[in-house]
């Protein structure tokens, strides 16, 4: 098996066999880190069990070092600047806990890190995850909030920092321009990465905190999709998940700060395009929702963030 000059960091907390199942997959592949750091915010020492077994494993093939440690402070954002101080190698591979490798996934996300000397990061492709051709009415919105027409806005940014996901076609090549990357599996340049890697403001569930960190480095250096570098992201629930109105809440937070901090886009129609994208999210999910309870929970958060923004 190849080692790659590569520290790889999974925040985690309370899910041990999610995270043994992650572990288990990474040592099916051909390529692997030199450093796998594991920062954890548990409540009991599962986790770190199931760490300490890999790491004592007889012939290991996940990494050369295996490093557990106890969160400091919970939030993925958190947990991923932890890790990033205790990191010793020049790329670092941002990993989450509960994604399983499809075959030469991490080999190909090396290569096409390491094809061009200009990309800063790149990130595998989702393969239960991944851009679906918009309808009529969501395209017209996101030509509105682009501002023009494009022929597919996959891996996009548009307008006040509405990121869409990469699209996998058998027309396109392997390695894809993107305007953004998700920390689901990707690869950064540990010089491209700004210092602290990750804001304060993004806490807890840390929604969005990959667009600003992505954006923040495409100012400088390209960013790319390893399209056939592939996972599946076996997304786990949870009370963060579950609590759909400090999500939603924190959705509009984070994507105004991203809009203004990390985009600079504070004129009037910035705003604007911000309030009528809000609005017709609430519009789809009333109807998907057929104005149920989530939806009712979906607008509590949004008058609550509308809330927090108005008070600062």
């Amino acid at each position: 098996m190849l080692t790659v000059p590569v520290s790889a960091i999974i925040p985690t907390g309370d899910r041990p066999d999610v995270l043994s199942r992650t572990l288990s997959s990474l040592r099916t592949q051909g390529v692997s880190p030199a450093e796998l750091i594991v920062v954890d915010a548990s409540g009991d020492n599962r986790t770190e069990e199931v760490v300490k077994v890999f790491a004592r494993q007889e012939n290991s093939t996940i990494a050369r070092v295996i490093r557990w440690e106890r969160a400091k402070t919970w939030g993925a954002a958190a947990q991923r600047n932890q890790g990033l101080t205790r990191a010793t190698q020049h790329v670092i591979w941002f990993l989450d806990d509960d994604i399983l490798f499809e075959p030469e996934c991490v080999e190909r996300l090396w290569n096409a890190l390491q094809a061009d000397s200009g990309i800063g990061g790149v990130n595998a492709m989702i393969s239960n995850q991944r851009y679906q051709p918009p309808g009529r009415i969501s395209r017209a919105m996101f030509q509105l909030m682009a501002g023009r027409r494009e022929k597919s806005y996959a891996g996009h940014v548009l307008g006040p920092a509405i990121n869409l996901l990469p699209e996998d076609r058998d027309d396109l090549p392997e390695v894809v321009p993107v305007r953004w990357l998700n920390t689901t599996c990707t690869l950064y340049r540990r010089e491209a990465l700004p210092e602290p890697a990750f804001s304060a403001n993004f806490s807890g569930y840390s929604l969005m905190e990959d667009l600003a960190l992505s954006l923040t480095v495409g100012k400088d250096w390209k960013l790319s999709n390893a399209r056939t570098a592939r996972i599946f992201h076996d997304s786990q629930p949870g009370g963060h998940k579950g609590d759909l109105v400090a999500r939603s809440r924190m959705e509009l937070v984070n994507r105004h700060y991203v809009m203004t901090k990390v985009l600079g886009k504070r004129d009037f129609g910035d705003y604007a395009k911000l309030a009528l994208w809000e609005l017709f999210q609430l519009s789809s999910c009333a109807i998907e929702k057929r104005g149920g309870t989530d939806f009712w929970r979906e607008l509590h958060g949004k008058m609550l963030g509308v809330c927090n923004l108005v008070s600062k």
